[in-house]
């Protein structure tokens, strides 16, 4: 077994259980693990008196990194840059780095002092296109080859403080399965974490649940635990005084461990134990004995730090505003004193043990050299933080972020998240806003949307202090705007707050003089209406892009108002002019590399967009083949596995064309996978849509269900777009089933909402079907009329009609809708959906024996095609034709 460096009384059995969970992972097989507990109560000792053990074993590198509750929002995989930038400047770097630059480039280019900026600048670019699927699954597999030959133990301390990102992480490494040499130990408090609704505690149980990790949850001490401890801090003294006094501070403290040693610390410094054991020899009930300490572990430590020097307070006060770990040099600037008798003073309180700990030099960009100190509990640091109120503690931050943010220079964005917590609390607005940004920006770049949003509405808030300047109003206009591509990301373009954001961006926009800031704008508010079904903001917005990008002729933004307006007119149903404007965007496309679209519609590729809206375009038109051919070329594009989203993307859009072509095998493969995919990623947009394009492929009696389970997904999100076209699907599946008055109501409420929202492209075909459902519905009540008798019963002579017997004319209600949905066909250049109509309505006219009219009709629309005849449209168009002779 690993032997630790000192002793560490009453946690043998799990220090043992952590050395168990070592052996195993080190046999190749992953192990995560939670080590829980109340504040105080050992964690950090038991971690480190286990790694202290495992660091006497050279072949097993250690990497830590923790998480600071100081600085709110926080940073995005804090405590893991932190762990994997530590390892890589150690021995290990010189295998870790290489690994890192082929498997995890995404979370190499975020350690900036490893690279040179000119290799920073060249790895970004390769970088263009990644998100936060493939940065989590990079770390994941670079972790798997590093671990391939070589155990690693990962600590994350502080979980409750932890950003979600990191949260994300861990979920992923506990549940992969390759084999990995890995322990990964992570720390928390359940009761914080409980207190402030922290996920880590959901994970916690959810990985439980599935038996992907262990808890190793630590409870208080016992007395003998105690008795132990005391024996082995003094061991000249009488064993059974020892245990007296045992008993004695265990009754005070409950066995709080971290209360118990700094109660027996007290007892020493202020010289009360020889005394005590007089009282304690005298005495024979221990528990009447008065220990003359603070009931409260806080109040311990404010006895302990009132007993200090004037000076050492005023210093430990400022470390507490600088963080739970600080450098001299920030301490000394907040304070203006000089930093070498600031130095001195911790130098002295970490040699004495108290409060703080030495943890090494650091370097700022400015050359400025500094040691840097810990707290050596977070309750040190909170307790001493309360202390310092009012302006001073408004001056202490104000002094320090200035400090740092020049020490730190060009690259001050690396501590953005801390120096906006500096300067918020500094109460300089400005300044706390524009950092706020930068650790917003730096969070998107590492996909971390949910952190980003957080910085950007502090942001936000912090504006709403400052007067009413052109400065504010551009730096508001940028928050918004950035805002809204974070919500997009986050939940989705149909999220409510999306539209806020962008709406508030499009009103102070024209106060911003540089019109090239507008283009994010303008797209994230497009995209916010269109799946809002609010398709005339849409089509104005898909203009004013146009407006943009003209007179500059720049081919990327025109490329991207093409796209979008050409899938704007495409759901008004002018599919001609959304041929046009998705051709012209492919032709744009084919003239550049994609590397050079600095948008790209949210896929990986640019051409991914307008290929697939252009199959869509081409199969209304009456060009099955052509149309299927667009689509598998945007599948193509889509194949790169670190973009997920495009996949998904386009494995709807294709499941959605074979549902146009009538094709459900193939509908409900490419429909599986999508939803496969936005399951495993969290896309809940795509994965609703999945659900309901993959519900249409099941057979009959289940097909509604599954449907109605994808709508009401897809409406949870706030989604309207598609909606007629879904309606559609859940109607035709009730009339399979002879639930054709459902359906019936169904349909009328999709024409409502075409007529509503202006969403035409289905149009024709709710028509149609709603033709057919009245048919079928007449023929039901005609059968049902025949079996009770529907030519009446006489009585008295009198003919009595049948109340069920139908009252109403459908057939000539069902050749109404055919004919609409043939002039709608005919008015839209719709050939697909004309084919559909002319059968319909040439079916019934040939069941009235007008079947020379029938033939004609049917055979006008059929001669306009020139492909697609193995399609069942054509196909059962061509069976009519021959049976009507």
């Amino acid at each position: 077994p690993l032997v630790p460096s000192s002793p560490l009384v009453g946690r043998a059995a799990e220090v043992e259980r952590l050395q168990g969970w070592l052996r195993t992972a080190q046999a190749g097989t992953r192990q995560v693990v939670f080590v829980t507990g109340e504040a105080g109560i050992g964690k950090t000792a038991i971690v480190q008196n286990f790694l202290s053990a495992v660091a006497n074993d050279e072949t097993v590198p250690i990497a830590t990194g923790q998480c600071v509750e100081h600085y709110g929002q926080g940073e995005a995989y804090l405590p893991v840059l932190d762990a994997i930038g530590r390892l890589c400047r150690g021995p290990e770097g010189n295998r870790l780095i290489p690994l890192l630059r082929q498997y995890a480039p995404s979370w190499l280019v975020q350690l900036p002092t490893l690279l040179s900026p000119e290799d920073r600048a060249a790895l970004q670019r390769e970088l263009m296109g990644a998100n936060r699927e493939r940065m989590l699954r990079e770390m994941a597999e670079a972790l798997e080859m590093f671990t391939a030959e070589t155990s690693l133990v990962l600590v994350l301390e502080d979980l409750h403080w932890s950003d979600y990102s990191t949260l994300d992480l861990i979920r992923l490494l506990a549940r992969r399965r390759e084999t990995a040499r890995l322990l990964l130990l992570c720390t928390y408090r359940p009761e914080d974490a409980i207190l402030s609704e922290h996920p880590i505690r959901t994970l916690k149980q959810d990985l439980t649940q599935r038996q992907q990790c262990t808890e190793l949850p630590l409870e208080f001490l016992n007395v003998g635990t105690l008795g132990e401890y005391l024996t082995h801090r003094f061991p000249a003294q009488e064993p059974t005084l020892l245990q007296q006094l045992a008993q004695a501070v265990h009754g005070h403290t409950d066995g709080h461990p971290l209360f118990m040693v700094m109660v027996v610390n007290y007892l020493e410094q202020e010289g009360l134990l020889e005394p005590l054991a007089v009282q304690l020899a005298a005495q024979t009930d221990v528990a009447e004995i008065a220990l003359g300490v603070p009931e409260g572990l806080r109040q311990l430590i404010e006895l302990q730090l009132n007993r200090l020097p004037p000076e050492h307070q005023r210093i430990l006060e400022a470390a507490s505003v600088a963080g739970a770990e600080f450098s001299v040099a920030a301490v000394a600037a907040g304070l203006n004193q000089d930093t070498d008798m600031v130095e001195d003073v911790f130098v002295q309180l970490g040699q004495q043990g108290q409060f703080v700990q030495e943890k090494g030099l650091t370097e700022w960009a400015d050359g400025t050299m500094s040691e840097q100190y810990a707290f050596r509990h977070a309750l040190y640091q909170q307790a001493v933080y309360e202390r310092v109120v009012g302006m001073r503690r408004v001056r202490l931050h104000r002094a320090i972020g200035e400090r740092e943010a020049t020490g730190y220079a060009e690259r001050a964005g690396e501590i953005a998240a801390e120096l906006a917590v500096h300067f918020e609390r500094g109460r300089d607005f400005p300044r706390a806003v524009m950092y706020s940004q930068q650790a917003a920006q730096t969070d998107v770049q590492r996909y971390a949307y949910r952190e980003a949003v957080g910085h950007l509405q502090t942001a936000l808030r912090m504006l709403e202090t400052l007067p009413d300047t052109p400065s504010r109003t551009q730096q508001e206009f940028t928050v918004q705007t950035t805002l809204g591509s974070a919500l997009i990301a986050l939940n989705g373009t149909a999220s409510p707050g999306v539209e806020r954001a962008y709406v508030r961006a499009r009103a102070l926009s024209s106060h911003v003089e540089d019109t090239t800031q507008l283009l994010p704008m303008l797209w994230g508010l497009f995209a916010s209406s269109i799946m809002r079904g609010q398709l005339d903001t849409g089509r104005e917005l898909a203009e004013q892009l146009m407006q943009l990008a003209q007179p500059g002729h720049d081919s990327a933004l025109l490329l991207q108002a093409h796209y979008a307006l050409g899938m704007t007119v495409y759901r008004q149903g002018e599919f001609l002019t959304a041929q046009e404007h998705l051709e012209q965007s492919l032709a744009l496309y084919a003239q550049q590399p994609p590397q050079t679209h600095p948008l790209a519609f949210g896929a990986a590729d640019p051409g991914i967009g307008p290929l697939s809206f252009l199959a869509w375009t081409l199969w209304q038109l009456g060009y099955p083949d052509q149309a299927l051919v667009k689509s598998q070329q945007a599948l193509a594009l889509a194949q790169e596995p670190a973009h997920p989203f495009s996949r998904a993307f386009v494995l709807n859009f294709t499941a959605w064309l074979h549902t146009l072509r009538r094709e459900p095998q193939q509908a409900q493969q490419h429909a599986e996978e999508a939803v496969a995919i936005a399951t495993e990623h969290e896309f809940a947009q795509m994965k609703a849509l999945g659900m309901i394009l993959r519900g249409w492929a099941h057979p009959p009696d289940e097909r509604s269900q599954q449907i109605t389970q994808g709508i009401d997904a897809w409406q949870a999100i706030g989604a309207v777009d598609g909606r007629p076209y879904f309606l559609a699907l859940l109607a035709e599946s009730y009339g399979d089933i002879g639930r054709t008055q459902e359906g019936l109501a169904l349909l009328d409420e999709a024409l409502a909402a075409v007529h509503e929202n202006g969403e035409r492209y289905y149009e024709a075909d709710l028509y149609r079907l709603k033709g057919e459902l009245l048919l079928q519905q007449f023929k039901v009540q005609s059968q049902k009329a025949v079996l009770s008798g529907a030519e009446g019963s006489k009585v008295k002579g009198v003919k009595v009609p049948n109340p069920q017997a139908p009252t109403s004319n459908p057939q000539a209600e069902a050749e109404t809708c055919f004919r609409k949905a043939l002039d709608i066909a005919r008015q839209q250049s719709a050939k697909s959906w004309e084919l559909r109509a002319a059968t319909s309505l040439g079916r019934l006219w040939a069941n009235r024996r007008k079947k020379k009219r029938a033939r004609s009709l049917l055979t006008e629309v059929y001669e306009k095609f020139s492909e697609g005849f193995n399609t069942p449209d054509l196909q059962d168009a061509k069976a009519l034709l021959e049976a009507w002779g």
